[in-house]
């Protein structure tokens, strides 16, 4: 049997974030988002968390706590973050009430984008903004782009 660079059940790209609290974090994953959780490996310290895995729809993601001594921050040490994890579901209404009611704080609403998606943005309570969006619409480059100046004129740019 030959040994898979890319482990079975993963992608190409796996995020791999760090928190303040990892057990807290990866409770509210499982109630925000239904991640299943696959590994959970205690630091050397027997609190911390030095590796889970956990699993949303069909990506699985690491989780760390954090550790500066390891060169390892998380957005709350940090002063936030400008990376976003973006998470296609079926029902973006139903996904950002659920993920808001288990504690993430509003960014955007959900609204119909000129891109063809009801998209919404949230942060978590460990700092981690996520975008939620179901797909609606397929649309030509060329439609996102007049969607796109009709919309940059109206709202002054942020989406």
């Amino acid at each position: 049997m030959t040994t898979k660079s890319i482990p079975a059940g993963y992608h190409t790209l796996t995020p791999h974030l760090v928190v303040t609290g990892a057990a807290k974090a990866i409770e509210f994953y499982k109630k925000a988002f239904n991640a299943d959780e696959l590994v959970r490996l205690a630091g050397s310290d027997g609190r911390s968390i030095m590796h889970a895995a956990l699993q949303i729809g069909d990506s699985q993601f690491f989780l760390v706590d954090e550790s500066p001594a390891m060169c390892a921050k998380s957005p709350l040490s940090l002063g936030g973050t400008p990376v976003t994890i973006h998470r296609y579901v079926e029902d973006v209404d139903a996904a950002f009430k659920q993920a808001t009611g288990a504690g993430a704080q509003t960014v955007m609403p959900p609204s119909d984008m000129f891109w063809g998606d009801r998209y919404a943005v949230i942060t978590d309570p460990f700092g981690h903004k996520w975008s939620l969006a179901s797909h609606k619409e397929d649309l030509t480059p060329e439609e996102i782009g007049e969607r796109a100046q009709a919309f940059f004129q109206q709202s002054g740019g942020c989406a």
